[in-house]
């Protein structure tokens, strides 16, 4: 069974593809035209072991809003289209991943329906370099988790640094979607008792 989504996005501001395959290797293929977003999504190719591209021209010449937000819808709903029926698979799962100083925690439900809780340190510097502004990586998690319709919890009870402090959340969100995607040999069907997600 292939489990592969592929998307194509376009409006006036942005144009996107994102093609990603839950059972891949971690191969990533990322360009979205701001540096650290791009490192970001290849964290969570690579930790999630998906197989993930993603090809963006947004108007960066305004600011990277938009690119960044059109990408995060895309992927939410190329990776809903992966998981198709989501017969066996484990469901839940949760991550905590250290950077240096920064610990992030994640607990993902693909329930079927979106739901985020979002937490980080106070104080956080506002920028990552000259076009990541630090508000938008719960926006990002807001836009997957609106379009991929999962429920996702994330909570950053510590850290000082604002790149430690996003990396890793990037990267217990990938282990925890790398688990929840997994088949599970005791699951037979999908795991709910309403029969669907």
């Amino acid at each position: 069974m292939s489990r592969k989504g592929r998307v194509e996005r376009g409006t006036k501001e942005t144009s996107v593809l994102v093609e990603i395959d839950l059972d891949g290797t971690g191969e990533v293929d990322v360009a979205t035209g701001v540096g650290f977003y791009d490192h970001m999504l290849a964290q969570l190719g690579k930790h999630g072991s998906f197989d993930l591209t993603v090809k963006t021209r947004g108007d960066l010449h305004i600011d990277s809003h938009h690119t960044i937000e059109d990408t995060a819808i895309a992927l939410g709903q190329a990776f809903r289209q992966a998981l198709g029926d989501k017969a066996g698979i484990r469901r839940f799962a949760d991550a905590s991943i250290p950077l240096d100083e920064a610990l992030a925690q994640v607990t993902v439900d693909v329930s079927g329906r979106p739901y985020l809780v979002h937490t980080e340190p106070a104080g956080m510097a506002p920028m990552i370099g000259p076009e990541y502004d630090t508000t938008m990586t719960r926006h990002i998690f807001e836009s997957f988790v609106s379009n991929a319709q999962v429920a996702l919890h994330v909570h950053v009870p510590y850290g000082r640094n604002a790149h430690h402090i996003v990396e890793a959340q990037f990267k217990a969100l990938a282990r925890a979607l790398r688990d929840a995607v997994a088949f599970d040999p005791k699951v037979h069907g999908v795991p709910s008792t309403k029969g669907s997600l």
